[in-house]
């Protein structure tokens, strides 16, 4: 059966902030994809894709990572290649959470956030964390497939009061 609505298929999500003032520990937050199966839409997630790796089929790609924010234009960019992700997954939630090793930070803490979801030239989101500023992590995005088959977007900002390896954990639920 053929449809006219076309689902979500390649999507950007780029992360930028301000580094920190000179002679403070340095800013690192992180871009993070939690892949959920058919089977388990919620909970642990199957797989995650953050700095230092990518999906195993390729699908799913950090591009960029900074422990700074220093630099023009993004700090963070990872690309989802939904249209090519297998069948047996369901569910992709992207979060951004905020590295702890020199002290707590919230996203209030650090200047000039923002988290901007892109497929092709379409802007579908961009949010600045101010809704979250005392949380430590959130989730910036849910991509899900429908009963067709087809992937769809849906924005959702929820902040988080934990390190990134609890993040990981409660992305999902």
């Amino acid at each position: 059966m053929s449809t006219f609505s076309k689902g979500i298929g390649k999507v950007e999500v780029t992360l930028k902030w301000d580094p920190s003032p000179m002679g403070e520990p340095d800013h690192d937050l992180d871009i993070i994809a939690a892949t959920y199966t058919v089977d388990a839409p919620h909970g642990d997630p199957s797989y995650l894709v953050h700095f230092d790796s990518r999906s195993p089929d390729g699908t799913i790609i950090l591009n960029r990572d900074s422990r700074t924010g220093q630099g023009f234009g993004p700090d963070e960019i990872m690309t989802l290649e939904l249209e090519r992700l297998s069948e047996t997954y369901s569910r992709v939630v992207v979060g951004v959470a905020i590295q702890q090793g020199e002290g707590r930070k919230t996203f209030g803490d650090i200047e000039n956030t923002e988290v901007q979801i892109r497929e092709g030239y379409t802007d579908l989101a961009e949010n600045d964390f101010a809704e979250v500023a005392g949380a430590t992590a959130a989730t910036v995005a849910e991509f899900a497939r429908d009963a067709s088959g087809e992937w769809r977007f849906r924005a959702m900002v929820r902040g988080f009061d934990a390190d990134p390896d609890a993040f990981t954990r409660l992305m999902g639920q």
